[in-house]
C-alpha cells in the first residue's frame, strides 16, 4: 500500500507539472502576476525571519509599523511558513520557494484524496479519479495565487483518519484525526474553520452508521478532539485579540463574497473547454464548478448506498458545504456567525466551496468503481484510464501566463540593509480608495533589508496605515511630513519615475530646502530613479 501510495504521488507530481505548464520551466523565477504572490513570498520569509531571529514575536512582522501582530491581519500560514524556513535558511530563491510550496500542494491534496477514496472503494483506480478532482477542479486556478487557499492537504487526511476510528474504535486513529485537523487550521484558517464544522457533522454521521455504541466512538475521539480544542485555541488567540482591534467583517463584504448557486456553474476563464461560455457570470471567488463528469460519477456513486450509507454521508456533506457556502443567504452562517465570533472573521464564504468539490471527489470514486464492477481486467483498466483522461481533458486550463518576481535585492534594498536600524516609508503609497497599489511589492521587498516599514499589504488594511495613507495623498504638503514625522520614519523612499515631472522638482524643493531632509542615497537605472531622504 504504501509503495502503490508513493507512486501515485509521483503520477500527481507528473499531472500537476502538466497541468499547470508552463509553471514548471519557470519554477525559480516566474509566478502568475498578482500582488497576493508578493505577500505569499514575503510571509514565508518573514516566517524563516522570524523562527531564526525572534520565535516569540513571529506574529509581530515588520509591515504597518508600528502596528502590532501585524502577520494575523491575514491567514499567518503557520505550517507553510515552517516547511519554507529550512529551504529559505540554505539559500533557495524565495519565488523557488513560492512555487514548491504552492505545487506541492496540489500534489499533496491529490495524493491525500486518492488514500482517502482507496480506503472507501478498495480501487486504486478509484481513488486516482477523486484524486485528480480534488487536485485540478477549476476552484484551484481561480486561487492559484493564494498560496493557503491550495493547502486543502490535510481535509483528506483528516476524514481518513475519521474512518478509521469509527471502524476500530482505536484511540491513535482519534488523536490522528485531531493532529490532522490541527494541520488544516495551522494551513489555512479558512478551511480549519469549515473542517471544524463539515468535519464534526461527517464524524456523527459516520458514528450513527457504524455498528457499536455511539459512546465508544466519542472516547476515542475525546483525546484527538481535546489535543485540536487546545493547539487550534492557542492559535487564534493572537486573532482574536487583533479582532478587538480591528473590527469584523462588514456585512457588505461577506455577501459580496459568498457564493450564489449559480456559481456552481462557472469556470474559470482560462479553463479550456468552459471557460469561454461559463466565466463571464461571476467574478473571482465565486467560481466553483466542480466539473460536468464529476458530477455524472457523483451520481452513479449515490446508487451505491443500498451497499453502503457512507455516500449518502457524503452527499450531506457536500450539501451542508453548499448551504456554508452561501453565506448570509443560507441558514447556517447567519446561526454560526452569532454563536462563533471567529466566523465574523471570514470574509469569503464562497471558499466553502472546496469541501463540495471533496465530498463529490468521493462520491465519483464510489461512481468508478461502480462502472469497472466486476469486469474483466483489460475493460477495467481501459475504463479507468479513460475517465481519468477525461477528467484531465476537462479540467485543463490555457497555458498560465507568468510573470517574473526579484529573487534578488533591488540596489535601494541592499543599501537600506547596511544601515543603522529605522523605520523606512516608500512612496508613493496606496490609494486608500484603490488599494493595494506597491503595497504589496513594498512588502516583499522589504525582506531583503527587515527594517519595519509603515507600508504594509495584508488581507486587513489597519485604520493607522488607511490615515496614514490618506495624508500620503497631498504629499509632499507639510501634513504629509507630518505624518512621517509622527510615525517616526527615518529612511523616506521616493520612486520619483512614478511623479511627474513638476512633481519631482516640487518633491525635491519641498524636502531639500523647505523641510531639510538630507539626500542619503540616489539610486538611478534606466528611467527608474529612487532618493532616500533622511526624516528630521
Amino acid at each position: 500500500m504504501r509503495r502503490q501510495t508513493w507512486l501515485v504521488t509521483l503520477l500527481f507530481v507528473a499531472l500537476t507539472a502538466v497541468m499547470t505548464w508552463p509553471q514548471v520551466l519557470h519554477l525559480a523565477t516566474r509566478a502568475r502576476e498578482h500582488q497576493d504572490v508578493y505577500f505569499n513570498m514575503w510571509r514565508l520569509q518573514w516566517m524563516a525571519h522570524a523562527l531564526a531571529n525572534a520565535p516569540a514575536r513571529f506574529f509581530d512582522g515588520n509591515i504597518f509599523h508600528p502596528e502590532p501582530r501585524t502577520l494575523t491581519f491575514s491567514d499567518a500560514m503557520l505550517v507553510e511558513g515552517v516547511l519554507a524556513a529550512p529551504l529559505a535558511w540554505i539559500g533557495l530563491p524565495p519565488m523557488l520557494i513560492h512555487n514548491l510550496l504552492l505545487l506541492g500542494a496540489m500534489v499533496s491534496s491529490g495524493a491525500g484524496m486518492f488514500v482517502l477514496a482507496r480506503s472507501l472503494t478498495t480501487s486504486p483506480a478509484a481513488g486516482i479519479a477523486a484524486g485528480i478532482i480534488f487536485a485540478f477542479v477549476p476552484y484551484r486556478f481561480d486561487h492559484y495565487m493564494h498560496m493557503e487557499l491550495q493547502w486543502t492537504t490535510w481535509m483528506p487526511w483528516a476524514f481518513w483518519a475519521m474512518h478509521r476510528t469509527v471502524e476500530t474504535r482505536a484511540m491513535r486513529f482519534g488523536v490522528l484525526t485531531g493532529v490532522f485537523f490541527s494541520l488544516q487550521f495551522l494551513s489555512c484558517i479558512y478551511y480549519g474553520v469549515f473542517l471544524s464544522i463539515i468535519g464534526t457533522l461527517a464524524g456523527m454521521l459516520l458514528l450513527a452508521d457504524s455498528r457499536a455504541t455511539i459512546l465508544s466512538g466519542l472516547r476515542a475521539f475525546a483525546p484527538g478532539a481535546l489535543l485540536a480544542v487546545i493547539v487550534c485555541g492557542a492559535y487564534a488567540l493572537p486573532y482574536l485579540a487583533t479582532s478587538r482591534h480591528v473590527g469584523m467583517r462588514s456585512d457588505a463584504e461577506i455577501l459580496t463574497f459568498s457564493a450564489r448557486p449559480s456559481n456552481y456553474l462557472v469556470a474559470t476563464p482560462d479553463n479550456a473547454i468552459w471557460g469561454s461560455g461559463f466565466s463571464g457570470r461571476s467574478r473571482p471567488e465565486r467560481r466553483l464548478f466542480p466539473g460536468a463528469l464529476a458530477f455524472l460519477l457523483g451520481i452513479v456513486g449515490l446508487l451505491q448506498t443500498r451497499r453502503s450509507l457512507v455516500p449518502l454521508i457524503y452527499l450531506i456533506v457536500a450539501a451542508a458545504a453548499f448551504e456554508l457556502s452561501l453565506g448570509f443567504s443560507g441558514y447556517s452562517y447567519p446561526f454560526l456567525s452569532e454563536q462563533i465570533p471567529i466566523f465574523r472573521g471570514l470574509r469569503a464564504l464562497s471558499r466553502a466551496g472546496i469541501f463540495v468539490a471533496f465530498a463529490l471527489a468521493v462520491l465519483a470514486a464510489f461512481g468508478l468503481r461502480a462502472l469497472v464492477g466486476a469486469r474483466s481486467q483489460p475493460a477495467q483498466v481501459l475504463i479507468s484510464v479513460a475517465i481519468c483522461t477525461a477528467l484531465l481533458v476537462e479540467y485543463r486550463v490555457r497555458p498560465l501566463r507568468l510573470t517574473p518576481f526579484p529573487n534578488d535585492a533591488p540596489a535601494i534594498q541592499a543599501w537600506l540593509a547596511t544601515q543603522l536600524t529605522g523605520v523606512v516609508a516608500e512612496l508613493p503609497m496606496g490609494d486608500p480608495a484603490a488599494l493595494p497599489g506597491p503595497e504589496a511589492r513594498y512588502a516583499y521587498l522589504s525582506t531583503f533589508h527587515w527594517k519595519p516599514i509603515v507600508n504594509g499589504y495584508s488581507g486587513y488594511f489597519p485604520r493607522s496605515f488607511l490615515e496614514r495613507a490618506s495624508a500620503m495623498r497631498g504629499f509632499p504638503d507639510e501634513r504629509s511630513l507630518d505624518r512621517l514625522r509622527h510615525d517616526g520614519v527615518r529612511y523616506l523612499v521616493v520612486h520619483l519615475e512614478q511623479y511627474s515631472r513638476e512633481d519631482q522638482v516640487r518633491i525635491d524643493e519641498a524636502l531639500t530646502e523647505r523641510a531639510g531632509f538630507p539626500v542619503l542615497a540616489r539610486f538611478a537605472q534606466g528611467e527608474e530613479t529612487t532618493v532616500v531622504w533622511a526624516v528630521r
